[in-house]
């Protein structure tokens, strides 16, 4: 079995973490981002993988620096979250679990824009770490699907490239290090998965519901009320225009009724430009996630009022 490093910070770096724990490498060392502020008027917090190593009794640190001097022969990369210098691959070799089919999606947010752009597959890739970004020869791949017809959220897909990711690692690294090939050369056009603004996350009701739904899959969509932030954590979309659930809003709501414009909140249906988005869970600032209909029942919007501005 293999001496390893393990570097990782988020909750999808720890299925890898354990899997190979599991298959019995010696971890010697993990390395994490250092500790933050996780909550409105929390204390510091660490980040999932340290907690994991800590509850497995594993050393711990968020200096890079010190993985040359503690035995690894191989450092194993997942979602560490920082850069790799150059000089520290030239002494401990490492490998990278990256959350896409490379060279398709290099970069910080492979998952997401998959998702954004439609893609009917996406996957995992296991290479050796270069210090140029997602560059390296692919030791092995595995595919998996993107289920966009169940509107299929990054968060779900993480969970399942996570686990994807530990298993493939176990399986590459079986032989030990000896026993790894120098990997194959990336085949294929290049893209490049860049962080988001938040500006891109921002739902634009003057957009498809089939554009504004995918928004929201990506976990992070939000809008405004009343000049407050409203997170829109899911939605689906309906091909015709909002219509009430309910005569709350006084008077008739017969065919007579002018069509709402884009950003109309007609109970808890956005008006888009060729339909509308329900709204499903939502959470406004400050507050914990709601069905919309509860955060309707307490908000009260009048008659015509608008998300977004």
């Amino acid at each position: 079995m293999a001496r390893l490093a393990f570097l990782g910070s988020p909750e999808a770096a720890v299925p890898a973490l354990r899997a190979l724990i599991e298959a019995r490498h010696d971890v010697v060392v993990v390395v994490s981002q250092p500790d933050k502020r996780r909550g409105r008027g929390a204390g510091l917090a660490p980040s999932p993988v340290k907690q994991a190593a800590l509850d497995t009794g594993l050393r711990v640190t968020d200096r890079i620096e010190d993985v040359p001097g503690s035995g690894a022969e191989l450092g194993v990369v997942v979602a560490y979250g920082r850069i790799v210098p150059a000089a520290l691959l030239e002494r401990t070799p490492m490998l990278n679990a990256h959350f896409s089919l490379l060279p398709r999606w290099r970069g910080a947010a492979p998952v997401e824009r998959a998702i954004l752009a439609g893609d009917q597959v996406t996957g995992v890739s296991i290479m050796r770490l270069e210090a140029s970004l997602d560059t390296g020869p692919v030791l092995a791949v595995r595919r998996e699907p993107i289920y966009n017809a169940r509107r299929e959220h990054v968060s779900a897909l993480t969970k399942r490239l996570a686990v994807v990711a530990g298993e493939l690692l176990v399986e590459v690294l079986c032989g030990g290090v000896a026993m790894l090939g120098p990997g194959k050369s990336q085949v294929g056009e290049a893209t490049y998965a860049a962080k988001f603004d938040p500006e891109e996350l921002r739902l634009d009701f003057s957009r498809t519901v089939a554009e504004l739904e995918t928004i929201v899959r990506l976990d992070r969509a939000w809008t405004t009320f009343r000049g407050e932030r409203l997170r829109v954590l899911d939605a689906v979309g309906h091909k015709e225009l909002a219509r009430p659930t309910s005569d709350r809003w006084g008077g008739s709501q017969g065919s007579s009724q002018p069509e709402p414009s884009p950003c109309t909140l007609r109970g808890t249906s956005v008006q888009a430009a060729d339909g509308s988005l329900e709204l499903l869970i939502v959470q406004p600032a400050g507050r914990r996630p709601q069905a919309a209909a509860e955060w309707l029942r307490g908000a009260r919007p009048a008659p015509g009022e608008r998300l977004g501005e």
